[in-house]
């Protein structure tokens, strides 16, 4: 319908079902298309009109297109509930399948496929073989991919009748349009495989098809394209040829197909690797300045490009920070990227990004932020120092969350490089005032147990915990189980043993866990036995942590 149709769905009276009836029955051709659209509208917000399904199926016999579709769209959406009633409508939906118009003639077949009911189905099969084989290609295209729709409903019968065989046929018709829904119909009866479709007999068919089909035929054929392994690199560089111009089509979702199949061809033309991708590299920056849905998609599909081939975006590092409008879905895939992309020369400006972000109204883009910093402090180690400098900025905002997780950054960073940073721990222990999170309660322990013979007051920041042990999680009470002892290896006198015996008891008495348990008890055997093996067990370096972009 179109806009000024808009009437038609105005307040519903009540009796108008039985006042439709009548007006249905009348000989005005006017009145007809009036009432069936007053119809459709009440179908359309939920009104149950199904009622009326023998006196609108009555007036299928009509020379006018607008109302034929109109009838044939209220047929779709109630011939399933009343399939008795809907067997009426066969003969019409038959003899429209013949008619002289093709437009009628697709229509028919259209529909018949839309009407998802067994007992229809045995009646479409005739009408469906004449449709494939239809001097119109209109009439062929609609037909290719009502053989899918029919497949979805009763598979043997479309292998029986033949149909995939017609289906196969109909990839070597001269008119691209039914070429690339044919090969729509046969991705969609393989479940979306879009292996073994063409071949190389079909390539340059595929190829004229491929210019002259609608976008969405284009994004079927290159996607079996993708799918499709070249016999020889040049065969891959005639497909790349090929497809290369779809780079700059106005529809992203060709560009990204297009995009595909260049990647899928890359191990077979090695020697064009690094010029293809840069060619990718500009239309994906394009489609950050298109709506946040957009972006994500190319945002996401350019990580997965990344986790192969980093070097094609290393220049285009700037077009990945962060908008002030942009949603936080498409921020953390930018943050995702940008420690993907980071590298020494361009740490500097993304540390300054990350910094910036880390002060983010968005709690979780801004604690994802610090954690960044700190996958950007192990992944390029000659910058490490300023990004615990950045860290150590964080800490002193006095900004409770903010100052957690980079606590739990900084202790990833210390276990990476020990003995380099220990001269901001004095300063660390200064800055933190309360910490209610057990992952940052769990890192400050850490480097509490770690750093021990170099912190003044280790003992009485360690008690302050251990005076709540029991309110604690239990990986917090299990890292606090390892820390004392390690404080008494470190720096042993009576106050570390007391501290040390407290835990064990607190582990061995009263806890349930049985893990904390465990770990005291291979501690007091340990303790009991003595010597230097204790302390190579205890206070062995934990291996560096892993990069994880996306965590």
């Amino acid at each position: 319908m179109s806009s000024h149709d808009s009437r038609y769905f105005s307040s519903h009276k009540k009796g108008e079902i039985a006042e439709w009836r009548q007006d249905l029955k009348r000989n005005d051709r006017d009145l007809l298309k009036t009432t069936v659209k007053r119809i459709i509208a009440a179908m359309t917000v939920g009104k149950d009109v199904c009622s009326l399904f023998p006196d609108v199926i009555n007036c299928m016999q009509t020379e006018d297109i607008e109302l034929k579709k109109l009838i044939y769209l209220y047929s779709i959406n109630y011939a399933r509930s009343n399939p008795d009633l809907a067997i009426l409508a066969v003969n019409t939906f038959v003899k429209d399948s013949q008619d002289p118009n093709p437009l009628i003639r697709a229509l028919a077949v259209r529909t018949m496929g839309c009407i998802r009911v067994d007992r229809i189905v045995e009646y479409l099969c005739d009408p469906l073989h004449l449709a494939l084989r239809d001097s119109d290609p209109y009439v062929r295209k609609t037909a290719a991919i009502c053989v899918a729709k029919l497949y979805s409903i009763n598979r043997e019968l479309v292998i029986d009748r033949g149909f995939l065989q017609q289906l196969n046929g109909l990839l070597l018709d001269d008119n691209p349009m039914v070429m690339a829904n044919s090969i729509a119909a046969l991705v969609e009866i393989q479940k979306g495989s879009c292996a073994q479709i063409i071949d190389s007999s079909l390539l340059s068919r595929v190829f004229t098809s491929l210019e002259a089909c609608t976008e969405w035929g284009k994004v079927t054929i290159l996607d079996c394209l993708a799918a499709y392994e070249s016999t020889s690199a040049t065969e891959a560089e005639h497909i790349l040829e090929s497809i290369l111009p779809k780079l700059q089509h106005a529809n992203y979702a060709v560009v990204l197909a297009c995009i595909r199949v260049i990647l899928s061809k890359l191990h077979q033309v090695q020697h064009l690797r690094e010029s293809l991708l840069q060619r990718i590299v500009p239309p994906l920056i394009t489609m950050l300045n298109a709506e946040p849905e957009i972006q994500y998609v190319a945002l996401t599909s350019i990580s997965e490009i990344m986790d192969a081939f980093v070097f094609p975006f290393l220049h285009s590092y700037k077009a990945f920070f962060c908008k002030y409008n942009d949603p936080s879905y498409v921020k953390h895939e930018k943050l995702n990227i940008l420690v993907k992309i980071t590298n020494e020369n361009n740490v500097g400006d993304i540390l300054l990004e990350l910094k910036e972000y880390s002060g983010e109204v968005d709690i979780e883009f801004a604690r994802k932020a610090i954690r960044s910093i700190g996958i950007c402090a192990l992944s390029v180690p000659e910058y490490s120092q300023g990004c615990v400098s950045a860290l150590m900025c964080i800490i002193d905002t006095k900004v409770n969350y903010a100052v957690q997780e980079a606590l739990v950054v900084l202790k990833d960073i210390f276990r990476c490089y020990p003995d380099r940073y220990e001269s901001v721990i004095s300063r660390l222990c200064q800055s933190l005032v309360s910490l209610d999170e057990p992952e940052a309660k769990k890192s400050f322990i850490w480097i509490l147990g770690e750093y021990a013979d170099r912190i003044e007051n280790v003992i009485d920041l360690l008690r302050t915990f251990i005076d709540g042990v029991d309110d604690e999680p239990v990986v917090v009470q299990l890292q606090l189980l390892t820390s004392t002892v390690k404080l008494f290896l470190k720096r042993p006198s009576e106050e570390s043993k007391s501290l040390v015996q407290q835990m064990l008891m607190f582990a061995t008495h009263e806890s349930e866990h049985p893990d904390l348990r465990d770990r005291a008890y291979v501690y007091w055997r340990l303790l009991s036995h003595g010597g230097d093996k204790v302390a190579s067990v205890v206070t062995s370096h934990m291996p560096a942590p892993q990069c994880n972009p996306s965590s």
